[in-house]
């Protein structure tokens, strides 16, 4: 199917097996390369190594390749999920996620943070503008502008001659 396919009719599927683990994928919140390593490990009970994962991965992305032992866990992925007995937060399934060890601050921390940075957004705006407004000159001619009073007298001209 190509892109031109694709755009016309969005809803065909030219690989219903490959979507079958993209489905279970998203339903274990997960990646897809991600299910492919978990079926590996748990169909030939040991870890894929790396020069399988990316032939595997190459096969299952560029050429719609899916072996039929990932076929049947992802299966059984959606089966769980149909029979409403899927925990999508087992650390069984998250054992491939990349921990980076960065954690977001919790509860009041957080509220803080954010209550922080709205009100020094704020308040630097506030302050912008009102540096703005005072550093603002007039379109107007001096005559109708208020700091017509504070020109020098060089640039006012007197209608009437003084004596």
């Amino acid at each position: 199917m190509n892109l031109f396919d694709t755009l016309v009719n969005p809803a065909a599927d030219d690989c219903p097996e490959r979507s079958l683990v993209a489905h279970a994928a998203n339903l274990l919140q997960i990646g897809e390369f991600q299910i492919l390593q978990l079926a590996f490990a748990e169909a030939f009970a040991r870890e894929m190594r790396e020069g399988e994962g990316n032939a595997l991965f190459r096969s299952f992305m560029m050429f719609n390749e899916v072996p039929p032992w990932v076929l049947s866990y992802a299966r059984r992925i959606v089966a769980l999920d149909d029979a409403r007995v899927l925990d999508d937060a087992d650390p069984a399934y998250h054992r491939y996620d990349v921990d980076d060890g960065k954690r977001l601050p919790d509860g009041l921390a957080r509220f803080l943070v954010a209550v922080t940075v709205i009100a020094g957004t704020l308040g630097g705006g506030l302050a912008m503008a009102s540096y703005a407004a005072k550093c603002t000159n007039s379109i107007l001619p001096p005559c109708f502008d208020e700091r017509a009073d504070d020109l020098p007298a060089a640039g006012r001209v007197d209608p009437l001659p003084r004596d």
